[in-house]
């Protein structure tokens, strides 16, 4: 397994560097397409940093250093907190805000759900922002929306409308440099756009692979069904959002596009061999990870070829596969563990964390996966040395994207970039 893993990453990443896909080497900038913003996009914050001093994933090894001293201090209760972004029934900016210091969360999903007008999302996001600071951090909160563009878009009327992803991967096939140039300033403006109303990380680009009319689930929201297309337009996203300072989240590990159910409802059973999954579901997750992807999201699978009846998003040979495999060194993430294929399953938040999870993603309930997780902390049902690990990746991460944020000035109105980029990708792509 190893070997061809390593040989399929291997000409991904010879490809992105002859084409311009990885952030460390910028491809040439293409003319913009009519009625796109021109001029260059800024490269990632750290892309001129001292190349011995940074991670494969956006911090340097500095702020990784940083952030495991400042874990090493923390108590039990803030390294559970530390490990959840939480799910929040409601649009009070001041209740969830008090949710996020008293279970000293990493962050919120906002969803379409807490959302009323622009005006209320700017009061949450500066309430959780400040609740952040005021339980004593230095580094900003996760603050994650689900904005891929299409119908999952959970800002809908506030923040501009894209095109769902599929549009990334008929520009790129329509006109290879020149799409990938229009899908990385899509990315691009949508993360500004995105920073403008105070988040910090966006649930997007999505890498899976969709198999067509089969694929109940993802369907418009992968680029292709190409595992080439939907590596290049998954990359180029990667980089575009890196440049805009917001942390992107590659998902839905090792892929969802051929799952023939909703992991939403059920735990899907894919029964693709491992070849398989190497050919068809792999290569936009290697092209994104050479891309310098800072998170990955792991799906609610049950993968018969790796982890046999077991969701993926618990599986500890899953996460071998992404890290050992793969070579992937940035924070993990779940799919959401409030959804059907893991809300039954016995304490998936502990079961997560010691396969290798680094981040609860929207647990059913924030409050007491807190204390469950707090507790296990507490009894060694989680290692104290494995919970500090996920830890510091995670405020390494945001001690970067405080850093990047920095770098990446917000222009007077983002919109009016993103109008153009969305523009861009609809005339490119359909």
């Amino acid at each position: 397994m190893r070997l061809s893993l390593l040989t399929i990453a291997a000409a991904i990443t010879s490809a992105a560097l002859l084409l311009g896909g990885c952030a460390a080497t910028p491809e040439p900038e293409a003319a913009p397409a009519s009625g796109e913003s021109s001029g260059p996009i800024p490269e990632p914050a750290d892309a001129s940093a001292d190349p011995s001093a940074r991670l494969g994933w956006g911090p340097t090894v500095g702020e990784l250093q940083q952030a495991q001293a400042i874990v090493a201090e923390m108590s039990s209760e803030q390294l559970a907190g530390q490990v959840i972004v939480g799910r929040y029934l409601g649009t009070d900016p001041n209740e969830v805000a008090t949710m996020l210091r008293e279970q000293h969360l990493a962050g919120i999903s906002i969803t379409n759900g807490n959302v009323v007008d622009e005006a209320q999302v700017r009061a949450m996001t500066a309430a959780l922002t400040q609740a952040s600071l005021d339980d004593g951090r230095t580094y900003p909160p996760v603050l994650g929306v689900d904005q891929e563009g299409g119908y999952v878009s959970h800002l809908r009327g506030i923040a501009t409308e894209f095109p769902a992803f599929d549009a990334a991967g008929a520009a790129i096939e329509a006109d290879g440099p020149s799409g990938r140039e229009i899908v990385r300033r899509a990315a691009y403006a949508t993360g500004l756009e995105l920073r403008d109303l105070g988040f910090t990380w966006v649930f997007a680009p999505v890498a899976d692979v969709t198999i067509g009319a089969a694929d109940p689930t993802i369907g418009t929201r992968s680029a292709s069904e190409d595992p080439a297309i939907a590596a290049k337009a998954t990359a180029a996203a990667v980089r575009g959002f890196d440049a805009a300072g917001v942390v992107s989240t590659v998902k839905h590990f090792p892929g969802h596009g051929a799952a023939t159910s909703d992991s939403h409802d059920t735990l899907p059973v894919l029964d693709s061999t491992l070849a398989e999954i190497e050919a068809h579901d792999l290569p936009p997750f290697e092209a994104a990870i050479a891309a310098h992807a800072p998170a990955v999201m792991l799906s609610h699978l049950d993968l018969t070829a790796i982890a046999p009846g077991v969701p993926a998003s618990l599986a500890p040979a899953v996460y071998d596969l992404l890290r050992g495999d793969l070579g992937f060194e940035g924070v993990t993430i779940t799919d959401s563990l409030g959804m059907g294929a893991v809300a039954s399953s016995y304490k998936p938040a502990v079961a997560a964390l010691n396969a290798g999870a680094d981040l609860l993603l929207m647990p059913v309930d924030t409050v007491e996966t807190h204390r469950v997780v707090t507790r296990a902390v507490d009894e060694g049902d989680i290692p104290r040395a494995r919970i500090e690990e996920a830890a510091a990746r995670i405020v390494a991460l945001q001690l970067w994207q405080q850093r990047a944020a920095a770098q990446a000035p917000l222009p007077a109105d983002p919109s009016v970039a993103a109008q153009d980029a969305a523009a861009a990708l609809v005339a490119a792509g359909y």
